[in-house]
C-alpha cells in the first residue's frame, strides 16, 4: 500500500517565515494534486519549545550558522522558528489537509534538535511514524515537503532504513541551501541509499 508523507510545509519555512526557504510555496500547488492521487496521507510537524537549543538565540555569542555540538551531535544553529503554538509552526493555509490521517510533531525534546520524521538526530527518541505506517500495511512511501537538504533528507534515509520502499518527488522539495551544492549533494546521497527519484507528473498509481 502506498502513503504520502507531507514533511513540514510550515509558514516559518515559506517565504517571509523565520527559516525560509527560497520559493519554497511553490510546491504547495503541485503536494495539493498530488493528493489526490493517494488514499493514505501523513504529514510531520517541526514543533519546538521557545528554548530549544537548536535556536543560536539560546546560545549567547553564537550566530545563526555556526556549528556546535549538542548531545555529541553535530548541531547546525537556526533562527527561531516553528514554535509550539505559533503562527510559524502552523501549515500553510493554502496547504490541503482534508484527506491526513495524522500529524507527527518532531524537534519536541529542547535539548536534541530532530529533521527525520521518524528519529530525533541522536537517535534516542522515535516519533511513532515508522510503527503507525507498518501498522496500517504501508509498503511504499512517496516524500514531499521542506526542506530537501535537511528534515526531507534525512526523512527519507530513515524511511529506508525502516524498510519502505521510498520515492522522493523532486518537483514537491525545496531546498535551505545554506551551501550552494547541497541540494544537489543531497540528491545524490538519497540517490546512492536507494531512494527513486522522480517527479509528480511520473506518479501513476
Amino acid at each position: 500500500m502506498n502513503a504520502l508523507l507531507i514533511v513540514d510545509v510550515q509558514n516559518d519555512f515559506l517565504p517571509g517565515g523565520a527559516l525560509a526557504v527560497d520559493e519554497g510555496d511553490q510546491i504547495i500547488p503541485v503536494i495539493n494534486e498530488l493528493q489526490e492521487k493517494f488514499d493514505f496521507i501523513v504529514a510531520t510537524q517541526d514543533w519546538h519549545p521557545a528554548i530549544h537549543k537548536s535556536f543560536a538565540d539560546n546560545h549567547p555569542g553564537k550566530m545563526i550558522g555556526d556549528i556546535i555540538c549538542l548531545k555529541g551531535e553535530e548541531q547546525v544553529l537556526w533562527p527561531v522558528h516553528c514554535v509550539q503554538g505559533t503562527e510559524g509552526a502552523d501549515f500553510h493555509k493554502d496547504l490541503n489537509r482534508k484527506k491526513w490521517k495524522k500529524v507527527f510533531q518532531k524537534g519536541t525534546n529542547p535539548v536534541v534538535d530532530s529533521y527525520s520524521g521518524f528519529y530525533d538526530n541522536s537517535r534516542r527518541e522515535n516519533t511513532g511514524l515508522s510503527d503507525y505506517l507498518h501498522d496500517h500495511d504501508i509498503t511504499d512511501v512517496y516524500i514531499v515537503g521542506l526542506a530537501a537538504d535537511y528534515c526531507v533528507k534525512f526523512t527519507v534515509l530513515d524511511a529506508i532504513k525502516e524498510g519502505f520502499d521510498v520515492n522522493l518527488v523532486t518537483d514537491a522539495t525545496k531546498a535551505v541551501n545554506l551551501s550552494p551544492d547541497d541540494l544537489e549533494n543531497s540528491l545524490k546521497e538519497m540517490s546512492k541509499s536507494g531512494v527513486n527519484l522522480l517527479s509528480s507528473d511520473e506518479i501513476t498509481l
